[in-house]
């Protein structure tokens, strides 16, 4: 049985508390680096959605920059403080913009997966990248 005596023990490994960050980092960087790969071969349906929802289409560049810039960084460990508040902050937007009607499952579902998002964020502002990042070098 796995205990928290166990897996604090184990993270006195710094090599395994090293990839279990690297790990984490790259679960929440793989969202955003996804998200903003499909607004970006999807351009035009994903400005036409944006602007549906009532968001000026122009901010579309901004989001690809902040989905596919942030991600990366994250991804790299690159001033992980700062993108994941930055990207904390985003999913939150997002959750109130395009997931407030949460009489419908699907949508109520993507809700609380951004909230989630901004929790797992909120984690690496408080603790940093760890070993395996650039922001370590």
């Amino acid at each position: 049985m796995i205990t928290d005596r166990w897996i604090f023990t184990l993270l006195q490994n710094p090599a395994l508390a090293g990839l279990a960050s690297l790990a984490s980092r790259a679960g929440m960087a793989l969202i955003f680096l996804m998200a903003g790969w499909g607004k970006l071969t999807g351009y035009a349906q994903t400005a036409h959605y944006m602007q549906a929802m009532g968001v000026s289409p122009s901010l579309l560049p901004l989001t690809l920059v902040i989905e596919l810039g942030g991600g990366l960084a994250l991804l790299l460990g690159l001033w992980t403080r700062s993108i994941a508040a930055l990207l904390a902050g985003f999913c939150l937007i997002t959750a109130l913009i395009f997931h407030h009607q949460l009489s419908d499952p699907t949508t109520f579902i993507m809700f609380m997966k951004n909230l989630a998002m901004a929790g797992g964020l909120l984690q690496l502002v408080i603790h940093g990248a760890g070993a395996l990042a650039l922001d370590r070098r």
